[in-house]
Parts: C-alpha cells; sequence; structure tokens
C-alpha cells in the first residue's frame, strides 16, 4: 500500500486571513499550539503561509520597539486613543505584509517519498494539501514521522 498525502494530512486545519494583525495570529497559534498557519483568503483560496518566524522578524520586532519610543514620547504620560494604538497595529502588522507568499504545496495523491522530498528540498516544516486548486489539508514532519513509525 503506497501512502499518499490525503492518508496522512490532517484535515482539520487552523487558518487565518490576510487582514488579522501580528498579535490576532499570535493568538491564534498560541491557542492552537501550533507554530504556522496557511493564509486563505476571503474567497478560500490558499495566498499564503504565516509562522512565528514570520512574526519574530528582527526588522518588525525593531520597529515595534522605536514606535512604542515615540509613542510614548507622544503620549507625554497620556493615555493614547484605544482607536489610535488599534489603526497602528492594523496598518503595521497585517498577515498580508507579514506572511511567506510563494507557498509550496502538494496534491492529495501526492505519496509520502514526494512529500518528505518537498519537505526537505524547500527547508519547510509542512506543506499544504490541495485538492481541485481548494486546500484540503496540510502534511507535518510529524505526520511523516507518526506515518513511518506505523508502517
Amino acid at each position: 500500500m503506497h501512502i499518499k498525502a490525503e492518508d496522512l494530512m490532517t484535515r482539520e486545519v487552523v487558518t487565518v486571513s490576510p487582514a488579522m494583525t501580528r498579535s490576532e495570529v499570535a493568538r491564534v497559534l498560541a491557542k492552537g499550539g501550533i507554530s504556522a498557519a496557511p493564509v486563505i483568503d476571503s474567497q478560500g483560496a490558499l495566498v499564503g503561509m504565516i509562522s512565528e518566524g514570520d512574526l519574530l522578524r528582527s526588522d518588525t520586532v525593531a520597529r515595534n520597539e522605536r514606535r512604542s519610543w515615540w509613542l510614548e514620547m507622544l503620549a507625554e504620560g497620556e493615555q493614547l486613543a484605544p482607536e489610535f494604538l488599534e489603526h497602528l497595529a492594523y496598518a503595521d502588522g497585517q498577515v498580508r505584509d507579514l506572511m511567506t507568499k510563494s507557498v509550496v504545496a502538494v496534491d492529495v495523491a501526492t505519496p509520502l517519498p514526494e512529500i518528505a522530498l518537498v519537505l526537505n528540498q524547500n527547508r519547510i516544516k509542512r506543506v499544504p494539501v490541495l485538492e481541485d486548486g481548494r486546500m484540503v489539508g496540510i502534511v507535518s514532519r510529524a505526520d511523516l514521522v507518526r506515518a513511518m513509525a506505523s508502517g
């Protein structure tokens, strides 16, 4: 029996929207106990992947530290309006600006050895699984290890 992506993929995948903010995605990842999530647009199409690494890139962390400093100076001890802070978070840290846009994916019929090759060659930890162009699941390195252990 040849194991394919559809045999070992996780079907209930936590996804995020391109319009979500960095902090919203961080909460989703933390709550789900996952390190990355596919980004799905309003039509249900896979448009990217967002990972902990994307959220913690040094350029965005440094920019947030600089912003914090000038906001404190601007506020001069006064509390800033929550709407203003929300606007800054929305404009500065949307998923569409942080995500990896060129997503490697496999088909439901892709065999296990080929999935392993895709993960290794692309140095990724998980790969979305597509059927007729729509994401139907995700396969992680842990899924491959479980499949090898049971076989």
